[in-house]
């Protein structure tokens, strides 16, 4: 139906999807750090161009409790993050 993969569009105008992640930490007491990439495509939606990440969104004791967090975050709590990672992104490049 569409040209390119399923897309947020973001304030600044780019499409973006999401990528759950979870990453093993040195954190002894909560080993696996989740959160989330997103990667910008190019408009004509052919590949990726950039990407935006949330800080950390969860800090815990099993790779599989961090992966059932990201999954519960709803759509409008997805996009939320990623305005939030673009006004982060934003602040970064100015300095």
């Amino acid at each position: 139906m569409h040209d390119r993969p399923p897309a947020y569009e973001g304030s600044d105008g780019h499409p973006y999807t999401v990528s759950l992640e979870v990453e093993r930490t040195g954190d002894l007491r909560a080993p696996y750090h989740a959160y989330l990439v997103f990667p910008r495509w190019a408009q004509s939606g052919v590949g990726i161009v950039g990407h935006a990440e949330s800080p950390t969104l969860a800090r815990c004791r099993t790779a599989e409790e961090a992966a059932q967090y990201l999954s519960a975050l709803t759509l409008h709590e997805v996009q939320r993050l990623l305005e939030e990672a673009l006004r982060h992104a934003a602040v970064g490049e100015e300095s």
